[in-house]
């Protein structure tokens, strides 16, 4: 009787297995899936650029990034120093040699959002620079990659 309830329940685990074998392969074929779904995805999430401020003339930090529809950019941990007349400028290079600018900076510290003009090439215009607009020096910058 014990040899039959043993073979009874290696019978079992081997159709078991064999089971479990076939839903594997369901199972990674549902993964691959899921995969290529999530790289479509992450094409998209590829079209979002960001940056890291960096010191210019003051102490500036932050995390900029810019949306995939181009239409907002967001500063988030931002901490910079006061200065006269502080713009958020996004340009070609850290001199502001061509820029647009977005406005006054919103803040010193914190998360701030900017709404994007239409038509900045961010090919071209990289950089997003604290300006000071009295001095014409950059208070910190980060590069859009």
């Amino acid at each position: 009787m014990k040899k039959k309830l043993f073979y009874f329940l290696l019978l079992c685990f081997a159709v078991g297995c064999s089971k479990s074998g076939s839903d594997d392969a369901k199972d990674t074929a549902t993964m691959s899936e899921m995969m290529n779904e999530q790289s479509d995805d992450d094409d998209g999430a590829s079209d979002i650029i960001m940056g890291e401020f960096m010191d210019g003339a003051h102490p500036t930090s932050g995390t900029v990034t810019v949306n995939a529809e181009r239409s907002e950019l967001m500063i988030k941990d931002f901490k910079s120093d006061d200065g006269p007349i502080l713009e958020l400028y996004v340009a070609s290079d850290v001199q502001a040699t061509e820029y647009t600018t977005l406005g006054v900076l919103q803040g010193l510290e914190g998360d701030f959002t900017y709404e994007l003009p239409g038509g900045i090439n961010f090919e071209t215009q990289n950089f997003v620079l604290v300006w000071c607009v009295d001095f014409s020096v950059s208070f910190g910058h980060a590069e859009l990659e």
